[in-house]
């Protein structure tokens, strides 16, 4: 792995339907081989370019992964923000995440606008209801998506962004 981890400012978002489901990508982990099962279930979105705000990278992530295509002024928040360090493949990343809500979506994912590598991940996608993430054995991402998803739900956000993990 490399000495010093890749901090990487990323923006993500709660892709939210009229049935008050959140929409998640599955990850197989970096080089997945076909049939590997997913690791973990997370938010579309990802890291932010050079000369972008957290806002356009969230929708230029929406666009690219989803095929969904929003204004900034349509997200909500921020709502939470995270940091989480962990490695992938031979590279410790310090993801700097800051999460942002698109609520009442009603939306076929075409993974069209995706990269190369992420196509060969071979994502699955899931619209998840809070009861399946709280009684759900799978991974998620955040950790605490099951607990802390419903706040969110429950009306639109006013307050200042929450720690998860």
């Amino acid at each position: 792995m490399t000495a010093a981890p890749w901090v990487r400012p990323a923006s993500r978002v709660l892709v939210i339907d009229p049935q008050q489901r959140v929409l998640l990508l599955g990850s197989r982990g970096p080089a997945p081989r076909p049939g590997t099962p997913v690791r973990f279930w997370y938010t579309p979105g990802g890291g932010v370019e050079d000369g972008e705000d957290l806002r356009t990278a969230a929708v230029r992530e929406l666009a690219e992964e989803l095929g969904l295509v929003v204004e900034p002024s349509a997200l909500e928040g921020p709502v939470w923000l995270r940091r989480h360090v962990w490695p992938w493949g031979e590279t410790v990343v310090d993801s700097r995440e800051t999460y942002f809500a698109l609520r009442g979506v009603v939306h076929t994912v075409d993974a069209s606008g995706r990269t190369a590598e992420e196509l060969a991940a071979d994502q699955p996608h899931r619209w998840w209801s809070a009861d399946e993430l709280a009684t759900s054995t799978q991974s998620f991402a955040p950790g605490s998506l099951a607990r802390v998803l419903p706040e969110v739900l429950t009306s639109p956000w006013a307050g200042p962004p929450r720690i998860v993990d």
